[in-house]
């Protein structure tokens, strides 16, 4: 995990082709059956919940060959609905990193089946939204990430809407946990420039 600067993120990185590799006892980066995706949850679950300020959790699948559905439902939806709730064990936002389309056909199903939405880095470069955002807020999440930072005024002007409306929007994304949230004159950042800011601390 890298050590964050006083008012930034950590950030703490799960290479899942090893730890299914560790975890399940296999030579081979397959992320199948509930059990398997069950195991990795608990493992990563227990290290997240030693942490305590705000930390980004990335989910590199750039090694994993196959992710079946139940696997993608342990790992990344229930993961998602555990820290996402008021009761949440620890105050965690999450990023999958390396995202083929092997990948995202998986994904999208449970992420979309259970409402939630991840933020992705895909294997082309790309970033996306996957999952279930309404247009607005799929909008506005689009505007903050090529702003990296910003008010809720400065989405509003990118997106051409009402400032009530992309007000609105960003809270949901915030509360999605798709989205760091704005605090009184802090703006609203993009879980990708989080990215950035530990690649230009390095």
């Amino acid at each position: 995990m890298s050590a964050p600067r006083p008012g930034a993120v950590a950030s703490l990185s799960f290479d899942l082709s090893a730890l299914v590799r560790r975890s399940v006892a296999t030579l081979y980066s397959h992320l199948v059956t509930r059990p398997t995706g069950r195991a990795l949850r608990v493992g990563i679950e227990s290290q997240l919940e030693e942490l305590g300020g705000p930390a980004l959790s990335i989910l590199d699948f750039r090694q994993v060959v196959v992710l079946d559905y139940s696997c993608a439902d342990e790992i990344v939806a229930r993961l998602l609905r555990r820290f996402q709730g008021d009761d949440r064990p620890a105050d965690v936002y999450f990023l999958a990193r390396g995202i083929a389309e092997r990948h995202r056909e998986p994904i999208e199903e449970v992420l979309l089946r259970h409402g939630l939405a991840l933020v992705a880095e895909l294997e082309a470069g790309d970033v996306a939204l996957l999952g279930h955002a309404p247009d607005l807020q799929r909008t506005a999440w689009t505007a903050l990430e090529q702003l990296g930072r910003a008010q809720a005024a400065q989405v509003a002007a990118a997106i051409a809407a009402p400032s009530g409306e992309a007000a609105a929007a960003l809270a949901a994304l915030a509360d999605r946990r798709v989205a760091l949230p704005g605090r009184a004159a802090a703006p609203y950042v993009a879980l990708t420039a989080l990215l950035r800011d530990e690649a230009g601390g390095a």
